[in-house]
C-alpha cells in the first residue's frame, strides 16, 4: 500500500477529475419542463420586456416641468383626455395643461416623462388637482429594462431556478436548450448488503449507502438506478459491465480498499479502465478511486458510511455535476465559527466533520457530531467543515468556510 506522501491531496484529485470529465451533450425542451435543468449555452433575449414604457403605478401621465412645483398649497390644474390601460394601444399625447388617467403596465403618453401617483391627485370630473412632484422617470418602467434585447439573460451552466424560467419567458423563449441529464449507475459490493424492500435475512443489513448516494443523485437532477452484488469476482464484473453499458457513469460502493473482498480496483484494471488515482490524503473516504472506463467516469467509494459520504461529496459529486454541465460543481459554502475546539488524527491529510449549525444573532456557529450511530451523525448533519491538511486543529472561535448540505 502507497504510503500517506504518496497519495494525492484533495486539491489536486479534484482537480484531476474535473480536468478528465466531460459534460454530456445537450437537447432542446419546453421551457415549461425546464426548471432545475441546466442551460446548455449562453442564453440572450429575444425581445425587449417590457417591450414599450410603461407606468409602475395607477396615477397620471405627466409632463414633469408642469408638476415641480405642485403642493397641497400650491396644486396644479391639468385637463383629463383620455386613459389607457395595460395591454392596449394608445395614440394617445399629452400636452401643456393636460394628463392621462393611467393604470399599471399601461404605455406612457407620448411626451409624458412622469406618472403622478393617484394619492397625489385629487379629480373632479375632467380635471385633477395634482399636489406633489414627480419628477422626470417617477414611476416609469423604461423598455427593455427587465430585459433588453440581444443582452444574455442566462450563462451556459447555469441552474433554471424558477425565476430564470419565468426571465426567460419575458425574453421570448418557448423552448431552451440544456444540458442531457446524466445516468448514473451505483453499484454496492457485500455479501451482507440487501437492497431496500427485500426480505433482510440475518447478519446482512440494509444498502443505506446506496439509498443515500441515489437520493443525492436525484437531488441534482440526475437519473440514477441501484444495483447490490455480492463478493464474487464474476458477479461485480457483470454488474459494471451492465452499469457501463447503461450509464453515463458509474459509482461503486464498498470493496475499495485492500481487503481479501476488496476486489472492485483490480477488476477495472482488468475491464480496461483508465486509473487517475485511487486513495488520497483524506479522512474519512481516503480509499476512494477515480477513473474512466472510455470516457465513462467511475467513481470507487468505500463501503463504511462516512467515509463512503465524504468520498462522494468531496470527489465523485463534483465530478457528476462537471457531467452535467454544471459551472458550479461543488457544494454551496458559508463562513461559520467553530462552537468548540476540534482536533484532526493526522496531519497529513484533510480531515473532514460533520456537524449541525446554530444560528446565533448575526453568525453561524458549527458544533461537531459526536454520535454513537453514523447514520445518525451523518442525517442530522447540517454542513460540512475540514481541519485541511497540515493542520492539527482548529481552535473554538476560530472562522472556517463550510460546506451546506442543507
Amino acid at each position: 500500500m502507497r504510503d500517506m506522501k504518496e497519495m494525492l491531496g484533495i486539491e489536486e484529485a479534484l482537480k484531476l477529475t474535473l480536468e478528465s470529465i466531460e459534460r454530456k451533450g445537450e437537447e432542446t425542451i419546453a421551457l415549461a419542463d425546464a426548471g432545475g435543468r441546466v442551460a446548455a449555452r449562453s442564453l440572450a433575449a429575444f425581445v425587449d420586456s417590457p417591450s414599450v414604457d410603461a407606468s409602475l403605478k395607477d396615477g397620471y401621465a405627466v409632463l414633469s416641468k408642469e408638476v415641480e412645483k405642485a403642493s397641497p398649497d400650491h396644486p396644479v390644474r391639468l385637463k383629463v383626455i383620455g386613459v389607457t390601460a395595460a395591454g392596449g394601444e394608445s395614440s394617445l399625447r399629452i400636452f401643456p395643461g393636460t394628463t392621462v388617467r393611467i393604470l399599471t403596465g399601461a404605455r406612457i403618453p407620448d411626451n409624458a416623462d412622469a406618472v403622478l401617483s393617484e394619492e397625489f391627485a385629487v379629480r373632479e370630473g375632467d380635471w385633477i388637482e395634482a399636489f406633489n412632484v414627480a419628477e422626470p422617470g417617477r414611476n416609469v418602467l423604461g423598455r427593455g429594462s427587465d430585459v433588453c434585447a440581444g443582452r444574455e439573460v442566462v450563462a451556459g451552466g447555469t441552474v433554471l431556478t424558477p425565476g430564470l424560467v419565468g426571465l426567460l419567458a419575458a425574453a421570448g423563449y418557448s423552448v431552451v436548450p440544456v444540458c442531457e441529464r446524466p445516468s448514473v449507475a451505483i453499484v454496492a459490493t457485500g455479501d451482507e448488503v440487501v437492497l431496500p424492500g427485500k426480505p433482510l435475512p440475518e447478519g446482512k443489513l440494509y444498502a443505506s449507502n446506496l439509498a443515500t448516494l441515489d437520493a443525492w443523485c436525484k437531488r441534482y437532477n440526475m437519473v440514477s438506478r441501484m444495483a447490490a452484488v455480492p463478493d464474487r469476482a464474476d458477479a461485480i464484473e457483470s454488474a459494471l459491465d451492465r452499469a457501463l453499458a447503461e450509464s453515463d457513469a458509474v459509482i461503486t460502493s464498498g470493496g475499495a480498499w485492500t481487503g481479501d473482498r476488496d476486489m472492485v480496483a483490480g477488476i477495472l484494471r482488468r475491464m480496461g479502465w483508465r486509473e487517475v488515482f485511487h486513495r488520497i490524503r483524506i479522512g474519512p473516504g481516503k480509499a476512494v478511486g477515480f477513473g474512466l472506463a472510455g470516457r465513462k467516469p467511475v467513481f470507487l467509494l468505500p463501503g463504511g458510511p462516512p467515509s463512503n459520504l465524504t468520498a462522494f461529496l468531496q470527489i465523485a459529486l463534483p465530478g457528476l455535476l462537471k457531467l452535467s454541465g454544471r459551472t458550479e460543481v461543488g457544494l454551496p459554502t458559508v463562513v461559520v465559527r467553530m462552537a468548540e475546539e476540534v482536533h484532526g488524527r493526522s496531519v497529513d491529510w484533510t480531515q473532514y466533520l460533520f456537524g449541525r449549525i446554530e444560528r446565533r444573532e448575526s453568525e453561524l456557529l458549527f458544533h461537531p457530531l459526536r454520535s454513537s450511530s453514523r447514520l445518525r451523525s451523518m442525517a442530522e448533519a447540517e454542513a460540512v467543515a475540514a481541519i485541511p491538511e497540515g493542520e492539527k486543529w482548529i481552535a473554538k472561535g476560530a472562522l472556517v468556510r463550510a460546506q451546506w448540505l442543507l
